[in-house]
């Protein structure tokens, strides 16, 4: 028996296109896919989120076959799973006459270290391909990074525009004159206006068992599968895709920080999963987008607002979290150190807008940018919690969460844990934020323009409490200049109110 290629494909790397399988020999290659409980349970991820990444992967493996490659798929209820990547690794050497490995590069740390491990271990070469699915190589943003005092994702999206020519006019100028229209995406939305729906996808016979496996084994873990609606293959991806850019694009640049109650979509794309998992190429989608621009099917504003957030934040995100290491998820420049409150896995409180935002999050794995930073990031924030609490969290209850896209959004840009290498100021509101882009705070048992006393939203007095208790950090920072002149001008018995009142609310957590 000839000595073969083995070509392990991770949970993310749902692509048929995955740089370990470029030039290929398929008769002599053999694909190894694993669903592992070592991946599934490092932290409690939501049940949704798991059943999403197992049925793709399982319908991707087919897809795989159907190609011509020989495709060895663990099932997680093996009888013979070893519960690890690297135990599959050795268990399929031992099958087969494999004299290499090859296999393109892990998203995260945690994965990398056990990858690179592994030649050590087994004896034979290993080969590492970079993941191509990003414009950016590592070494492109360490370059662009280098010897800045600011790493501001606006300066790395420009490069990143020029990069791939995406809505460059024939003299490579930002089309429309800017180069960032995010003052254009900020209408508040109402419930006169005809909003889009989302796919919601059948389960097929295979999906269903994924979803009967993951109610059984991972009964402890949050979320339901009550409203299980993702795509699980490319084509229906396509699907969803192909219905964003018909019904939701071109008002999602006015609406994209909108939030409404019991209303989780939107005019959002509802697409991150599938392009974080690889079932969706983020810049064949960003053309996509720019095409719909220029044939005039929607505004600048909503094609360069959904192109921000692929090659702008996707990549910078990205770049951030491999320059700076392992021990990013451990910082904590603010010094919080308050526990994450219990309604975070219930969703039972009384503030209105975190009810909305968290049983949302626990029913679809899903909540958009907006209603993660404002809602329930800017409350961790301005309540002190411990950043890396709130970091497992995110990472835990989202479909579209990998360690290298959430945690540099969570722990950096919402909770400020890194001092500001993301964020120019910390993301804190009160409550009249919330209430301009929402109908959330009329929904509310709190009144939202009250600041202090029982009645009082509580995010008014945290708000107010945020800032002078971490003044020493944050006073001298230019974009909080005006709040801090606001707290200054204010009385000293209404100071010692807010911050009673925010004392008395943090104790109910």
């Amino acid at each position: 028996m000839a000595k073969k290629n083995l070509i392990p494909i991770l949970g993310d790397q749902l692509s048929s296109n995955i740089s370990s399988l470029h030039g290929q020999d398929r008769s002599n290659s053999v694909i190894l896919m694993m669903e592992v409980t070592e991946e599934a349970s490092y932290v409690k991820h939501h049940k949704a989120k798991i059943a999403y990444i197992f049925a793709a992967m399982r319908h991707h493996a087919a897809d795989l076959t159907s190609q011509g490659w020989q495709v060895e798929y663990i099932k997680l209820d093996d009888p013979d799973n070893s519960g690890s990547f690297t135990g599959e690794i050795a268990a399929a050497l031992e099958r087969h006459k494999i004299e290499s490995i090859r296999i393109t590069e892990a998203g995260e740390w945690r994965v990398m270290a056990m990858i690179e491990n592994w030649q050590d271990r087994f004896g034979i070469p290993v080969t590492i391909c970079p993941d191509d699915r990003f414009v950016a190589t590592h070494q492109d943003f360490y370059d662009w990074a280098e010897g800045k005092k600011q790493l501001r994702m606006e300066f790395f999206y420009r490069e990143m525009r020029r990069k791939t020519g995406l809505l460059l006019d024939e003299e490579g100028k930002p089309e429309g004159g800017k180069w960032n229209y995010d003052s254009d995406n900020r209408k508040p939305a109402g419930r006169d206006l005809m909003m889009p729906r989302p796919i919601r996808f059948r389960s097929d016979d295979e999906t269903r068992h994924v979803l009967e496996l993951v109610a059984d084994r991972f009964s402890e873990h949050p979320g339901s599968l009550n409203q299980f609606h993702f795509a699980v293959t490319h084509e229906e991806a396509m699907r969803q895709k192909r219905r964003f850019l018909d019904e939701a694009l071109p008002q999602f640049g006015d609406y994209q920080d909108a939030m409404l109650t019991d209303e989780p979509f939107l005019w959002h794309a509802i697409l991150s999963p599938y392009v974080n998992s690889g079932l969706l190429d983020p810049l064949e989608l960003c053309r996509e987008v720019e095409e719909r621009y220029y044939d005039g099917k929607v505004p600048l504003n909503a094609a360069e607002g959904f192109i921000r957030q692929i090659i702008g934040w996707r990549e910078y995100v990205r770049g951030i979290y491999w320059r700076e290491g392992p021990d990013y998820a451990q910082r904590n420049f603010l010094e919080a150190k308050r526990d994450l409150p219990e309604f975070y896995y219930s969703g039972e409180t009384d503030m209105h807008c975190l009810s909305q935002a968290i049983n949302q999050t626990l029913d679809l794995a899903y909540a958009h940018h907006i209603q993660r930073l404002m809602i329930t990031g800017n409350f961790a924030l301005i309540a002190g919690i411990d950043p890396h609490q709130v970091h497992l969290w995110y990472l835990e209850v989202y479909a579209d969460a990998y360690e290298w896209v959430e945690l540099p959004n969570t722990l950096g840009m919402s909770q400020f844990g890194d001092g500001g290498i993301i964020a120019s100021k910390p993301y804190a509101s009160s409550g009249n934020y919330i209430n301009k882009m929402s109908d959330y705070c009329t929904h509310c048992r709190f009144e939202v323009k009250q600041r202090t006393g029982d009645d009082a939203c509580p995010f008014n007095a945290l708000y107010w409490d945020f800032l002078a208790r971490n003044e020493d950090k944050l006073g001298k920072l230019n974009r909080l200049a005006m709040p801090y002149r606001t707290w200054h001008k204010m009385e000293g018995e209404d100071q010692q109110e807010l911050r009673h009142s925010a004392a008395a609310f943090l104790q109910t957590l």
